[in-house]
């Protein structure tokens, strides 16, 4: 019989890449992580973990038995639905997130709409990045998050998470009042090769959206300035320091002098709705991606 605590330890150093990421995740030492993946091997006969350098990797035997032990965790929170059916009006937490822009223009008021329509649901919020977001939902410490589509996110066919498109969020170009492309309903990149650019600064998943649409325009833009946030962004354009693109949902400061300008390349970014593989079906989480779905039709019209 297998100790699902233990084949859990294992989901954690295949997710984290590291015992000692998986033991800081679960709050356990790292030596009680090993220990539990050493009895756990003990159990079924097989080893789990080799030598790689100075750490450790999965054995084969270990990537076959993530395979069973990622459909038994699906098919655990099945179960958990199932009990659940018959309660009726979505009921209880729901606790999700996203990142900043995702919370303002769309967790935020599919809370308050929830709450006027379910009031025995709490929607519980929390803001954190991408990556944390799977994190978050592989720990079960999340039952649903918005992220951008970025090369670092699990893969699609991740049998753990439910992945899909919630909406495709277009860049505009952003100048500053008075810019000679200011007046127009729509440009090329290409018009804005050769000035100063303000982008995201590196470990933004933003970031290679902007640089690639310059690529495709033919250019690598001069980036003078880098900021984290989309206002502090619109701030440095509005003082006339350069040109940026950001995105559609990013609701800026109103009253700052600048113009958002179409782009005729059509850079754009993907979000999408995660939940743990089956959670979709939960009545709080089917609620929910009800509400998102509406908001995003409405952000794109």
């Amino acid at each position: 019989m297998i100790d699902l605590r233990r084949l859990h330890v294992l989901r954690a150093v295949s997710h984290y890449g590291t015992v000692t990421a998986a033991a800081r995740a679960l709050h356990f030492t790292p030596s009680a992580a090993s220990q539990q993946i050493r009895q756990l091997a003990r159990d079924l006969g097989v080893d789990l973990l080799e030598p790689q350098g100075r750490g450790v990797r999965l054995t084969p035997a270990a990537e076959s038995l993530l395979a069973h032990a990622d459909a038994i965790e699906a098919r655990w929170d099945e179960a958990e639905q199932d009990l659940r059916a018959g309660e009726g009006d979505p009921a209880g937490p729901l606790r999700a997130t996203g990142f900043p822009v995702a919370v303002a223009v769309l967790l935020a008021p599919m809370a308050a709409r929830l709450r006027e329509r379910h009031p025995r649901l709490s929607v519980r919020i929390r803001e954190v990045e991408v990556a944390e977001s799977f994190d978050l939902l592989f720990e079960g410490e999340s039952d649903l998050a918005v992220v951008e589509a970025t090369p670092a996110n699990p893969p699609s066919a991740d049998a753990r998470f439910d992945q899909r498109p919630l909406l495709d969020d277009p860049f505009d170009l952003v100048v500053p009042e008075g810019h000679p492309l200011a007046g127009r309903d729509g440009a090329d990149l290409a018009e804005v090769a050769h000035e100063a650019w303000i982008a995201p600064v590196a470990k933004s998943p933003c970031r290679p959206h902007v640089m690639a649409a310059c690529g495709a325009a033919g250019f690598t833009p001069d980036v003078v300035h880098h900021a984290c946030d989309w206002n502090v962004t619109a701030h440095l354009v509005s003082h006339g320091l350069g040109v940026a693109l950001i995105p559609r949902l990013a609701q800026l400061t109103p009253e700052l002098p600048i113009v958002r300008v179409s782009c005729a390349d059509r850079p754009h970014r993907k979000l999408l709705t995660c939940t743990r593989s089956g959670g979709h079906r939960r009545p709080a989480v089917a609620a929910a991606l009800e509400e998102l779905r509406a908001l995003a039709a409405a952000a794109v019209a």
